[in-house]
């Protein structure tokens, strides 16, 4: 079975984005790359554990990180998972593979007190991009959608009179988000500048570039991380660190979990719940207040 029915399976049935598809495409290119390279033998779906055992090493020694090689084993197992559906193969060769230790990465949110700098007192040129970049931020701030789900945002999907923000997630899945009316307004503010623009190529899209074409991810994290810059000491400003300052803020303030992993789009509360862990500290102070014995 070629990889290209594997990677149309999960673009057409899966619903994958192209660049997912992508990335499994290279990992899997990868591996049958070594297998010719070690064994002289490109045919996927008859390698054995310990050849992909020992691309598990090469991929180790190379120096690349444990979580990216899991994420490249992964993309192969998934592979050979849709092999053995489809009855190609009769064993996964990776049924019984344990992924490699990792650490786990703290991700440290914004403050209240950082969002409030990034969004009250930082200066926005008053023209399209400053406008463009302040609504940037206080989306993603008040509603914890990832980048690509911002990128994508079309006019059409704002309602204003639900003040609701329609937005295409994970694999194509639909949600709808509140809008608070600060954020309309910017909306509203925002339009007529983006109306002024001298050429709108992409006219669907809400946030474009200055030459009139849809947005793109990188342009989008250099915004987040030019701003907060300025507004936070932290190491890593992105956009992703908004989305879990979203998140922990909301808890923090007692926010109901389930409703929580709704706004977010996770399909388990699972995913939902590495955010709690963040809300500790506000959790302990609520205890030491509340306790009767707190104070003996």
């Amino acid at each position: 079975m070629s990889i290209k029915a594997f990677t149309d399976y999960l673009q057409l049935e899966r619903n994958y984005s192209s660049l997912t598809v992508k990335a499994y495409k290279n990992d899997i290119n990868s591996f049958q790359s070594f297998l010719i390279q070690e064994f002289d033998d490109s045919e996927l779906g008859k390698v054995n554990y310990s050849q992909i055992r020992s691309w598990i090493v090469q991929l180790v020694e190379s120096k690349i990180s444990n979580r990216s090689v899991n994420r490249k084993v992964s993309a192969l197992n998934s592979y050979y998972k849709f092999l053995l559906k489809i009855g190609d193969i009769e064993i996964n060769p990776l049924a019984k593979h344990k992924a490699l230790k990792t650490s786990k990465k703290i991700q440290v949110p914004f403050s209240e007190a950082e969002i409030n700098i990034a969004l009250d007192d930082l200066k926005y040129e008053d023209d399209y991009e400053g406008l463009r970049n302040k609504l940037i931020i206080e989306l993603f701030y008040s509603t914890g959608i990832r980048r690509i789900e911002l990128v994508n945002i079309k006019l059409s999907d704002i309602d204003f009179g639900n003040k609701t923000l329609k937005v295409l997630g994970k694999r194509n899945k639909e949600r709808y988000v509140p809008l608070l009316q600060s954020v309309i307004e910017t909306i509203e503010v925002y339009l007529p500048k983006r109306k002024e623009l001298s050429v709108i190529e992409d006219v669907h899209s809400l946030f474009l570039t200055k030459k009139g074409v849809k947005i793109y991810e990188t342009l989008v994290y250099r915004i987040i991380n030019e701003y907060f810059s300025l507004a936070s000491n932290k190491v890593k400003k992105s956009p992703h660190i908004l989305r879990h300052s979203f998140a922990t803020h909301l808890l923090n303030q007692g926010a109901d979990l389930n409703a929580v992993k709704e706004l977010l789009g996770h399909s388990s509360l699972a995913a939902t719940q590495i955010y709690t862990h963040n809300s500790i500290a506000e959790l302990k102070k609520v205890y030491s207040n509340a306790h009767p014995r707190s104070k003996k």
